[in-house]
């Protein structure tokens, strides 16, 4: 999305520097330093303990890879097909 912005003339020329080292656009500069800034809001904030509830006691099923999304969605579409499918 194209928007304007105001930056003092100091901020600028400094962002163009370092933009010049990074071997980077201005854009990339700026748009980083902005995720940075959002990301760092959340530093420090102490991370709470999550408790998933679990059922059974024998674990996944076999051939489950929890990292593979594609084929986990597989099989749960397989395992909520009709029958005849």
């Amino acid at each position: 999305m194209r928007t304007t912005i105001y930056l003092p003339d100091d901020l600028l020329m400094e962002a163009k520097k370092l933009a010049v080292e990074s071997r980077c656009t201005l854009t990339a500069i700026i748009e980083q330093s902005l995720r940075e800034k959002m990301i760092s809001r959340f530093d420090g904030e102490p991370l709470t303990a999550v408790h998933l509830t679990v059922y059974g006691k024998d674990g996944l099923f076999p051939g489950i890879d929890l990292d593979d999304t594609s084929a986990l969605l597989d099989v749960m579409e397989e395992s909520h097909a009709p029958d005849g499918c």
